[in-house]
């Protein structure tokens, strides 16, 4: 199974075309932002002794950060564009890189098998995955995880729409609009849509909540647009 050749080209164009200055993609936020509240989320349901591996690791600031919490940390994209972004910014060598297609139920068995049970951190990737695409996805987390691994997931819910369409309204922000530029569809999945898929994954959910995804865009006003999310933690059932 692959993704579509338009989704793999709009990822490919946006990374290529995105510059390694920190923040220049929408949702590369600094890690005090998201993984640091994301791993506090997760820590205590999870064994720091086993690898962590970032799902849509874009240019790798959370994966950065990460590293410092777990024994091994492995950012992962589809985009090749995106992999090189990340190996660039990570002078220190903290974590490893590679192009993975979360689709590809080979290609993930392949990780799973060299990595072993481990820790998965995914924001904001399921919502924005093809409607077809969206239940491999999820596999992909309950393939990593195995046994004794633990997921945290965060997805955009419906109400990040609404958000959307204010900045649009105000004057479309330069990085939100080259997100559109590029044909990505963010928020693309319905509220219920996440857990269902989660659970149909063989994902049990051990915790959830309510949060907010900071961007690194803001509104005429100044606002920073802070986009409506639900977290998850996860285990293997």
């Amino acid at each position: 199974m692959d993704v579509s050749q338009r989704y793999r080209d709009a990822w490919e164009g946006y990374w290529r075309e995105t510059s390694d200055a920190p923040g220049e993609a929408i949702w590369d936020s600094d890690a005090s932002l998201s993984s640091v509240p994301h791993s506090a989320l997760l820590l205590p349901y999870a064994d720091a002794s086993l690898p962590v591996v970032d799902l849509g690791c874009g240019s790798g600031t959370q994966t950065r950060y990460l590293a410092t919490l777990f024994a091994r940390a492995v950012g992962v994209d589809l985009s090749a564009a995106a992999v090189e972004h990340a190996r660039r910014a990570d002078t220190e060598k903290a974590a490893t890189y590679e192009q993975l297609n979360l689709v590809d139920a080979d290609a993930v068995e392949a990780l799973a098998a060299r990595l072993g049970d481990t820790n998965v951190y995914m924001r904001a990737v399921i919502h924005q995955s093809e409607p077809q695409d969206r239940a491999a996805v999820a596999g992909a987390v309950a393939r990593l995880v195995g046994a004794r691994g633990r997921a945290f997931v965060v997805e955009l819910t419906s109400a990040s729409k609404a958000v959307f369409q204010r900045a649009v309204e105000a004057g479309t922000p330069a990085k939100l609009q080259r997100v559109f530029d590029h044909g990505l569809r963010p928020a693309g999945a319905a509220d219920e849509e996440v857990p269902d898929l989660l659970r149909a994954a063989g994902l049990k959910i051990l915790d959830s909540g309510d949060t907010v995804l900071p961007q690194t865009e803001h509104l005429p006003d100044g606002t920073r647009i802070d986009l409506p999310a639900r977290w998850f933690v996860l285990a293997r059932e």
